[in-house]
């Protein structure tokens, strides 16, 4: 499917520069004139949140994402999961939404204590508090807890979908632009997602064609509630190799400056 999607892009890509039309109105027009965004802090394992979230603050940012906890074990002690907690209660301190990502690193007695201790904090979102293969603890803890529950980045079609969205057990969809298909494919996911009320927040940690690509799909989207964008992410700044960023790859980097949270359109 990886295969596809990058076939998939490039295809709307040519058809839009032969028309001299952007992508967004050959999906259908714009149903916005900005689109929210929000960055990565932290690392992962996550750190020095605080001044990472300030740094993003700065940046124009409005809300972030990072990871929720260090190792944990499938039963561990509550101790545990305190600093997880006291993280998100520091970045929200700084003005911004947080959303926490499990990365499916918890097991079920350790995913239920968190979303419980984290829900006084009111993060954003949790994702994939459990992995996408246990369907049915997401549909339990899904009616344990008032945060809402994203997914999908593990998910690669309508197919793999279509049962999170039947048993009602998540709120936001996160399918990847890169590895569901492109853009052909994640349009039609979305219009499934909304058919169940489940809002569409691509998973997009990576470079600047896959995320033109879901800013694309976002402008004419109207299930679309945020954007992740990978700006200066620990995966490009953090190796041997030096550091490159989603700025580095394009001409105008401009396009990528964020205005109170939301890129323009």
């Amino acid at each position: 499917m990886s295969a596809l999607a990058g076939i998939d892009i490039a295809l709307w890509d040519l058809l839009s520069r032969r028309l001299g039309l952007p992508l967004h109105v050959l999906l259908g027009g714009a149903v916005r004139h900005k689109v929210k965004v929000y960055s990565w802090i932290g690392g992962d394992r996550p750190r020095d949140v605080e001044a990472a979230a300030k740094e993003r603050y700065a940046q124009g940012f409005r809300a972030v994402k990072m990871n929720a906890t260090e190792d944990v074990d499938w039963l561990d002690s509550p101790k545990a999961l305190e600093t997880s907690v006291e993280r998100c209660r520091i970045v929200k301190s700084v003005g911004l939404d947080v959303g926490l990502d499990f990365h499916g690193r918890l097991h079920k007695p350790m995913a239920k204590q968190l979303a419980k201790a984290l829900e006084p904090h009111r993060p954003l979102f949790i994702e994939e508090p459990l992995l996408s293969e246990h369907y049915e603890g997401i549909k339990q803890l899904s009616g344990l807890t008032t945060i809402p529950i994203a997914l999908g980045e593990r998910l690669y079609s309508r197919w793999d979908v279509k049962r999170f969205l039947h048993d009602t057990s998540i709120d936001i969809l996160q399918p990847d632009i890169s590895h569901c298909g492109g853009i052909s494919e994640i349009r039609r996911i979305a219009s499934m997602a909304e058919a169940y009320d489940v809002a569409l927040a691509p998973h997009c940690p990576l470079g600047p064609i896959a995320l033109a690509a879901c800013i694309q799909v976002a402008m004419c989207t109207p299930n679309f509630t945020i954007q992740e964008m990978g700006l200066t992410i620990h995966y490009n700044t953090e190796h041997e190799g030096g550091a490159y960023d989603i700025k580095d790859y394009i001409k105008d980097a401009g396009v990528w400056d964020v205005r109170e949270g939301y890129l323009d359109g």
